[in-house]
């Protein structure tokens, strides 16, 4: 008898990247076509920690008798959850936003076993940003990095450069927590 298949219910290419990184290879990967809007008076913690759950439970629907792993992520300046920059006047309304103080990122991270249960985590990372001038900000938006990214950057990236102190999670901020991710899978008895 195999093993359930774990499916991974994202479609970041750098979840993908990132589970590589410890050995784990989705057997399939399904986008979860979700409403991710905010519910009112949501904190940034809980928004990704119910997005991930939804996620995780949206395609375990569809696909009975598998690992279903999601997640999400997003940066919050106290409880503002801050957009995915999809345009640039985003992204630039981001990096001053973010520019000289410190911001956090949450992910979520939810696991549905295939008798349906389910399993989540929650990571928090503190990112200090120096203070940035228009000659940093022009940089980086020109680079295009910052499309599509919660907080209108990438960590992986150029913005490196302008990370100050960083408490936490690196893979967090990226994107999803291997750590706990890891310990999600292997307390679940997922088995590659």
């Amino acid at each position: 008898m195999s093993a359930p298949p774990l499916i991974l219910a994202s479609q970041s290419p750098r979840r993908k990247a990132l589970l590589e990184l410890i050995g784990v290879t989705p057997d399939r990967i399904i986008p979860a076509d979700i409403d991710e809007a905010e519910l009112k008076g949501e904190k940034p913690d809980a928004y990704v920690l119910r997005l991930a759950k939804e996620k995780a439970l949206h395609v375990a629907r569809q696909n009975p008798q598998s690992f279903v792993l999601g997640s999400d992520t997003a940066v919050a300046v106290g409880r503002r959850i801050l957009p995915k920059a999809e345009d640039e006047q985003t992204a630039r309304d981001c990096l001053w936003l973010i520019s000289g103080r410190s911001h956090r990122v949450y992910s979520g991270v939810a696991l549905v076993k295939p008798d349906g249960s389910g399993t989540s985590r929650i990571s928090e990372t503190r990112v200090k940003v120096r203070v940035l001038d228009a000659k940093a900000v022009d940089e980086y938006i020109a680079c295009d990095e910052w499309r599509g990214k919660a907080g209108g950057y990438a960590i992986q990236g150029l913005f490196a450069k302008h990370i100050v102190q960083l408490i936490g999670s690196h893979s967090n901020v990226v994107g999803l927590p291997l750590y706990e991710t890891a310990n999600l899978l292997t307390g679940a008895g997922w088995r590659k």
